[in-house]
């Protein structure tokens, strides 16, 4: 072979192999729509490059030569499975089809998100398989960037151009107790007031993915950031924290409603405007279109989405 490879212009082996199946310039033209001057320019590109004539005349029609009986069935090969992948991108069946997507949730998305997403896959995509890679909010950009991850979920907000994003729900901070947990003054209702909380000792977990600035601003404008007693790493600590002691947890509302479901906990507004954030799902925007990607986009609609 005369050409390096990487020169090759991967055009021309459709080409050669249109003309293998077709035994003649002409037949191959017509599969590949196009005209025979053409296919015997593509014809003599080839030959050159290969150093070998590829093709010779015969009463029957072209017939390959050595070097193009073994380079042919590669090219045909490669062919199909090119065909075939890209029509398998084409389109998505979860019920039959295998997928597998990265993902990027904090320590509290896995805890909220994880559990009724793959259930939902288990029900309605059982080939799917699902990673959780946990990056840092700052890195999830570059990550999509880098296909590294497929999507992400949580309080986000990447600069970057390419990066596709809509919100899901806006998420408000509400207080946890323990059920038998009682003011220190003034009278029981759904919401403390700010005496209330500020007489309690606070719970509240701080991870770096997660934690949202305007909690400490909370406790900062009421003057009792000093009121709390433990800044716990991962959410996931606070049920046992407020069941076996008499602090108060400072957590997002969606989490709250899981506690409760499954510990002996109260639910207490906060005073006066609760501090709120967005959670969002972003994307790399190369993805927008892409069947699988487009489905499970869906179904974290469908699992998530509300109403502000």
């Amino acid at each position: 072979m005369k050409g390096n490879f990487r020169q090759l212009d991967l055009n021309l082996l459709r080409v050669l192999a249109a003309i293998q199946a077709a035994g003649s310039v002409t037949g191959a033209g017509r599969a590949l729509a196009l005209s025979q001057p053409a296919v015997s320019h593509a014809l003599a590109r080839l030959r050159g490059f290969f150093g070998d004539e590829l093709f010779v005349r015969s009463p029957t029609g072209l017939h390959p030569t050595r070097l193009a009986g073994r380079v042919v069935p590669a090219v045909t090969a490669y062919l199909r499975a090119l065909e075939s992948a890209l029509a398998e991108a084409a389109t998505f069946d979860p019920a039959t089809d295998a997928a597998t997507w990265r993902l990027s949730m904090s320590d509290l998305g896995e805890i909220l998100f994880l559990p009724p997403l793959v259930a939902a896959l288990r029900r309605e995509a059982p080939l799917a398989q699902v990673d959780n890679a946990g990056v840092a909010v700052e890195a999830v950009g570059a990550a999509l960037e880098a296909r590294d991850i497929d999507l992400a979920i949580g309080i986000l907000s990447p600069a970057q151009r390419d990066i596709a994003g809509e919100t899901l729900f806006r998420e408000r901070y509400v207080a946890v107790t323990s059920r038998g947990w009682r003011p220190a003054t003034g009278p029981r209702g759904r919401a403390l007031t700010a005496p209330q909380l500020a007489g309690a000792s606070l719970a509240v977990a701080s991870p770096t993915a997660t934690y949202h600035e305007s909690v400490q601003r909370m406790l900062d404008a009421l003057g009792i950031a000093q009121r709390t007693v433990v800044h716990t790493r991962h959410y996931a600590a606070l049920p046992d924290l407020v069941t076996t002691t008499d602090l108060l947890a400072i957590v997002p509302q969606m989490y709250a409603r899981t506690m409760a479901a499954r510990w002996p906990v109260r639910v207490w507004a906060l005073p006066g405007e609760a501090p709120q954030y967005d959670v969002r799902m972003v994307w790399h925007a190369t993805a927008t279109r892409e069947p699988a990607h487009a489905w499970l986009r869906d179904l974290v609609r469908r699992l998530f989405r509300r109403a502000s």
